[in-house]
């Protein structure tokens, strides 16, 4: 496989994002009614901007060959636990549905790591849907642990 290229996203790499972000079962179920409504993208690009104007926030993307094969959001946490140390909290990692399997998402995860590991964050955390056992086993192969009950409000 060639090397990946990590960076962060730009506005031309939104609407390929958005797709991989609803190309999967549990994803497309939260959103019916695909494709995305005007109302839905206005929603994402001003998601976009403001992770883009915000200095703790980085949308990245993964390119092989100058396509874009993956996607995550790194977002960097100020805290008083764990004696003030910084985390680095990982969301929304897709990888193409065509891709899955051929180590992109082990090695996209590989990097954010050590992108926390630079920046001196004392954790690195994530949630996964409850209904992707796939993703638990993954993430457990690269040591995460199921240490907590995340909790979510949909508002």
């Amino acid at each position: 496989m060639a090397d990946l290229a990590f960076r962060t996203a730009r506005r031309d790499d939104v609407p390929a994002i958005v797709a991989m972000l609803h190309d999967d079962a549990i994803s497309a179920a939260r959103y019916p009614g695909h494709p995305v409504s005007e109302e839905i993208d206005a929603a994402y690009w001003a998601g976009f901007d403001a992770i883009d104007a915000d200095p703790r926030n980085d949308l990245v993307v993964a390119e092989r060959d100058g396509e874009l094969v993956g996607t995550m959001q790194l977002t960097f946490i100020p805290s008083m636990s764990r004696r003030g140390a910084e985390r680095l909290q990982i969301e929304a990692v897709r990888v193409r549905s065509d891709l899955r399997g051929a180590g992109i998402g082990r090695e996209m995860m590989s990097w954010a790591v050590d992108q926390a590991r630079e920046r001196g964050c004392g954790l690195v955390q994530l949630t996964t849907d409850k209904q992707r056992t796939d993703a638990h086993r993954f993430y457990a192969s690269l040591g995460f642990r199921a240490s907590h009950e995340g909790m979510k409000l949909s508002l």
